[in-house]
């Protein structure tokens, strides 16, 4: 009876044990996962980009899939782009900028009025633009760091301060693009088209592109990139560890500022003309790029990168969806949509590292 009930136990255990290994192996197949996307915060919007672009094109075969199609694509999102790739500076030190498409306008606004008011040559009005935009950075980079104000109240109050400036001092007119063209093409540099095959891109494009991988370079190989990481993940561990944690929110800002200035550069290439109240969704479209792009809004993680696939993703649902001769407001519904999961998929992923 008792050697029954030692085979019985010990069978009872062996299914235990081999239960149990299945589950180790169940939940490591799923950590790995877990993990690679950890690791690899560009990998979600660059998949969602990919499987994206294969629907819409099998659904509209060759009108999206081409050349020209697919460039019209990144000529639509490269001033969303250019200043997602400042917001994402900033979320990466687990703060916000309300103020950067009314830096970017200005910018522009500042370009065309040094050139066409004042007579001043369009090379030196481009670089008191971005010296301007460079000066608005630096303001909200004061009042976080130093005076330690949270960076969505204040720039959600030099937003508003600066869209009225913008207003009061273009006077809310607009330059024509006859006159640019006529007087200083060189405003409209960034729009000027070039092809390649049957592929049309524009400067602004192409800025965008080397914009974004520079600054992948500069985050992932230098100790300042380190640093901005390091000061969004947790500000007193980085300054126990020798980093000026004021210096680094001071420069992110003032950085973000000079990219911005860029797309209000970029932003008179693409509409051909200077105009006060072009590019107000910048804002939220360039929050929405760094959401949908995998990095996550309490700082620390997440590559620039997938911000330049979450504007993309964008670029194509606006496209595929006006082809497909959908109402507009589906594709506020899809971003909707999107911006919730990649919340939901960055919470899941911080898990890894709990």
């Amino acid at each position: 009876m008792s050697k029954s009930d030692s085979y019985e136990d010990i069978v009872k255990t062996r299914r235990e044990e081999n239960f149990a290994e299945f589950q180790d192996e169940h939940h490591g197949i799923m950590h790995r996962f877990q993990h690679t996307l950890h690791v690899t915060p560009a990998l979600v919007p660059l998949i969602v980009l990919v499987l994206s672009i294969v629907i819409f094109g099998a659904l509209l075969g060759s009108r999206f899939f081409s050349p020209f199609a697919l460039t019209l694509i990144l000529q639509q999102v490269q001033i969303v782009g250019i200043v997602a790739a400042a917001q994402s500076l900033i979320i990466l030190t687990a703060g916000i900028d309300l103020s950067v498409g009314a830096i970017t306008v200005i910018s522009s606004v500042i370009m065309g009025q040094m050139t066409f008011r004042y007579g001043i040559p369009p090379a030196i009005s481009v670089v008191i633009g971005l010296a301007f935009g460079t000066l608005c950075g630096a303001l909200n980079g004061l009042l976080i760091s130093r005076m330690k104000l949270p960076p969505f109240i204040v720039t959600l109050g030099t937003w508003q301060i600066i869209l009225a400036t913008n207003y009061l001092y273009s006077r809310n007119e607009t330059i024509r693009a006859q006159d640019i063209e006529a007087n200083a093409p060189l405003l409209q540099f960034m729009g000027t088209k070039f092809q390649l095959g049957g592929a049309v891109f524009t400067f602004g494009v192409v800025f965008m592109i080397v914009l974004m991988l520079l600054m992948a370079w500069v985050l992932r190989h230098t100790a300042w990139g380190r640093h901005v990481y390091a000061v969004g993940d947790d500000p007193e561990a980085a300054q126990l560890s020798g980093v000026n944690v004021k210096a680094t929110i001071m420069s992110v800002y003032m950085i973000a500022g000079l990219i911005c200035a860029f797309a209000g550069w970029a932003l008179i290439g693409r509409l051909g003309s200077v105009s006060p109240t072009s590019a107000y969704e910048a804002n939220i479209e360039s929050i929405t790029a760094v959401v949908i792009g995998g990095i996550s809004l309490f700082g620390g993680r997440g590559s620039i990168l997938g911000a330049l696939f979450g504007a993309l993703i964008v670029g194509v649902f606006t496209l595929g969806l006006r082809l497909l001769g959908a109402d507009a407001q589906w594709t506020y519904f899809f971003i909707g949509v999107l911006i919730i999961a990649a919340v939901a998929v960055d919470q899941w992923i911080r898990k890894v590292s709990a």
